[in-house]
């Protein structure tokens, strides 16, 4: 290792000097070095790249993602706690568990000293007991009921009227303002009647001559909303779950490799160009190219994919993912928030934030609720106070206390947000990344999928199909088709060509040694010359080799069969001679076959769009089962496809992988971008799929179907159960049945309506993405 002072190489083994910094070790060659590194350690540092965990996180809320925060706290709009936004990796590390911790320690304080008001409460069932507690110590019991409630009301409820405050500061009152008002309501008039109870008329006492109080429903609705409320952090914690899982992924550690020998280094210290080590049975630290090694990798934990993949020299790696039995060295190409990881993670927290358009409806509504539930409130008082029976002062304090409590918006916001985290989470464990909520919202209403071939289709990696050499006694390398490939080779060594490829690495495969080649010349569009062992080569397409002057009638003839299936042919010439040619081919993915047959019996319109050539176009089409197809298109013709299909009324997903492919997957209703395509194509769609699987089109359409179904299941629930119970609380069941609904268990129903609009939302996790009846 070098010291971080001077630069020198130290020996950790034999150091003398050594210093503990964040929890990294630090040698140094004397003790001069090491005293000016504690003086100022940041001086000597280098600074760490973005990290996909870092450690200053901004904290927002669910309900109102505009709302951003640099720690924890409430909503100033809705009140509701907020959290990060990106959870942590530990669920024991998080800010939110502090708030928890916090509202459960509160809550249990709460109930230990409700219990005993509340049964000092349900004595009034009992006549004959109450009388005669009343009438033994009736101001004692008041006076003690007044001392358990006001800790309750006071510290236990004190963050309701925080944000009960907050949310009058701000003009957006919320559940909170219902709750303070209630339970403040009922804890203020209790307060007054035990201070001061010669102030209230005879009408309003009870037995006894004494005015009734009303400590005990303060109190253990205090309790019950307190309870709500760690049951909603805990479901909400859930909802977390799968960004938590992915981020859990990542090492914590690489071994880097150094001049000096290999060495344990934290993550954010890796910077591109580091080449690291992956023992067998470690997870791969960061994206890059394995440079030497050989190792079957498995990747199921970003791509789904259950087969391990096997990696050599110059294939990709993804952090996250574990080596198997080899070992491999690699050279990191991004690190940070750069790797595909962090980019999963990043993607998942920014869609869980956005909203869809049904959600901006409830917004709406639930921005004329709270004054509408406070209108109610006061109705409700008015009736009972000038038209119920005696008591009515109680009666109607009770009704108005019900109402504020009972009507609760926080089921009616949760509805959306909680839906889409989930659901969004869901889709990031199969591989399907959604961008923002629109995305899925709009994947539902798709009737027509557009598809681009190389890529998304195909394999998007061109495979050399066959070489055939032509028995012609004027070329230099008759017959001999590994002689052919060679002086292929050779050429198409020197070129950027994206066929040049596949022809170098079969002739090594074939283990043909690559020929040297002299004079080489470029000719864009059509193909290279040289001079390969002394002769005159070309490699290229019929314009090139009728422009060198050679016969390409007997390559034209030869190669009708391969150009038919849409293969590519390049044809080679030898000293002015035909010699033979090349068909080289991309070869369908073996899960397009699947993806498409089972898109057409989903009811879907499918149509190939393609920048290759007709005949290319053509058979892939009918390999696949593709009836409709735009061949030979440019990027903006693409574009402009996708444009008309649109002006027909059609709802359009681009499905794509290519730079190419941007505009018109910026342009459909939702673009889908293949996860090994490019990142242009990624930022321009609206879903990524990790595997590059276009089965993975169903299973987000699905997924897509099932959030929306759960999101309206939730606002239903919401207004039905609104609908009913302010009327009820209000005491619509009086005339009726001489019922008055308790304001206790009107809170109770508040606290089930949230956490059964959260654990409705809960079972997307659990939601079968296939259809057992096609699939």
């Amino acid at each position: 290792m070098k010291d971080p002072v001077c630069g020198m190489t130290v020996d950790p083994a034999t150091a003398k000097w050594r210093h503990e910094h964040d929890d990294h070790t630090f040698f140094f060659c004397n003790p001069r070095c090491r005293e000016r590194f504690i003086a100022d350690p940041a001086k000597y540092l280098e600074p760490s790249p973005p990290s996909a965990t870092p450690t200053g996180v901004e904290y927002t809320c669910p309900m109102h993602p505009e709302i951003v925060r640099t720690g924890p706290g409430a909503c100033p709009k809705c009140g509701m706690a907020l959290e990060p936004k990106i959870a942590q990796a530990s669920s024991g590390d998080g800010e939110e568990d502090a708030e928890l911790r916090d509202m459960r320690r509160r809550f249990v304080v709460s109930a230990v000293l409700s219990a005993p008001l509340l049964a000092l409460g349900m004595s009034e069932m009992i006549p004959s007991l109450e009388h005669a507690l009343r009438e033994s110590a009736a101001s004692a019991l008041t006076w003690l009921e007044l001392a358990l409630a006001t800790p309750v009301v006071l510290w236990g409820g004190w963050p309701f009227f925080q944000r009960a405050w907050a949310s009058l500061i701000h003009r957006s009152p919320n559940m909170f303002t219902l709750i303070a008002l209630g339970t403040g309501t009922a804890f203020v008039y209790s307060l007054v009647a035990t201070l001061t109870p010669g102030a209230f008329p005879d009408s309003v006492r009870g037995h006894g001559g004494a005015v009734p109080v009303y400590f005990e429903a303060a109190s253990v609705i205090t309790a019950l909303v307190l309870l709500g409320q760690v049951l909603e952090l805990r479901a909400r914690s859930r909802t977390g779950h799968a960004i938590r899982a992915l981020l859990a992924l990542a090492p914590k550690t690489a071994r880097k490799i150094t001049a000096e020998g290999d060495v344990d280094v934290p993550l954010e210290h890796v910077h591109i160009g580091d080449r690291l080590r992956v023992r067998p049975g470690e997870k791969i630290p960061v994206d890059g190219a394995c440079v030497d090694g050989r190792s079957n990798v498995d990747e199921s934990m970003v791509t789904g994919e259950p087969m391990a993949v096997e990696k050599r020299a110059g294939d990709r790696l993804i952090g996250g993912t574990v080596n198997g039995a080899g070992s491999l060295v690699l050279e990191a190409q991004r690190v940070g928030r750069d790797t595909l990881l962090a980019r999963i993670v990043q993607m998942v927290g920014e869609a869980q934030r956005t909203r869809t358009r049904i959600q901006r409806v409830a917004d709406v509504t639930a921005s004329y609720f709270v004054p509408a539930v406070v209108v109610a409130a006061l109705l409700a008082f008015a009736v009972w106070m000038f038209a119920g029976p005696e008591p009515r002062l109680a009666h109607a304090l009770l009704a108005a206390v019900a109402v504020l409590i009972i009507a609760c918006p926080c089921a009616l916001g949760l509805a959306t947000p909680m839906s889409i985290m989930v659901g969004t989470g869901r889709g990031a464990s199969e591989g399907i990344l959604f961008k923002n909520a629109e995305a899925l919202e709009r994947l539902s209403q798709v009737d027509t999928v557009v598809i681009d071939k190389t890529g998304t289709l195909t394999e998007g990696k061109p495979r050399l199909i066959a070489v055939v050499a032509l028995d012609d006694p004027r070329a230099s390398a008759q017959g001999e088709e590994a002689d052919i490939l060679s002086v292929a080779a050779a050429l198409e060594s020197a070129s950027e060509h994206p066929l040049a490829a596949p022809i170098v690495a079969e002739a090594r495969a074939r283990h043909r040694s690559i020929l040297s080649v002299a004079a080489f010349t470029s000719k864009p569009g059509r193909g290279v010359v040289g001079t390969v062992s002394g002769k005159q080569a070309a490699v290229g397409n019929r314009a090139l080799l009728t422009e060198l002057g050679v016969d390409v009638a007997e390559l034209v003839k030869s190669s009708e069969s391969f150009r038919a299936k849409g293969h590519t042919v390049v044809f080679i010439a030898i000293d002015e001679h035909p010699a033979g040619f090349i068909a080289i081919a991309d070869p369908v993915k073996e899960s397009s076959h699947q993806a498409i047959r089972a898109l057409r019996d989903e009811g879907l319109r499918v149509v190939m769009l393609t920048g290759d050539a007709r005949a290319a176009a053509e058979a892939v089409a009918r390999e696949v089962g593709i009836d409709e197809l735009e061949a030979e298109v440019l990027p903006e013709q693409k574009e402009a496809a996708v444009r008309k299909l649109q002006d027909a009324g059609r709802k359009v997903a681009m499905a794509g992988d290519g730079i190419n492919d941007a505009p018109a997957l910026a342009r459909a209703d939702v673009g889908i971008a293949m996860g090994t395509g490019t990142d242009v194509a990624m930022e321009s769609a609206g879903i990524t799929l990790v595997r590059g699987d276009l089965r993975g089109i169903l299973g987000a359409r699905r997924l897509s179907e099932a959030t929306m179904r759960n999101i309206r299941q939730n606002l239903f629930f919401a207004f039905v159960y609104n609908a009913l119970g302010v009327p009820i609380a209000a005491g619509a069941l009086y005339p009726l049945f001489g019922v008055l609904l308790s304001p206790m268990l009107a809170s109770l129903a508040m606290t089930a309506s949230s956490v059964s609009v959260i654990g409705n939302a809960l079972r997307l996790r659990h939601a079968s993405l296939v259809n057992p009846k096609k699939d």
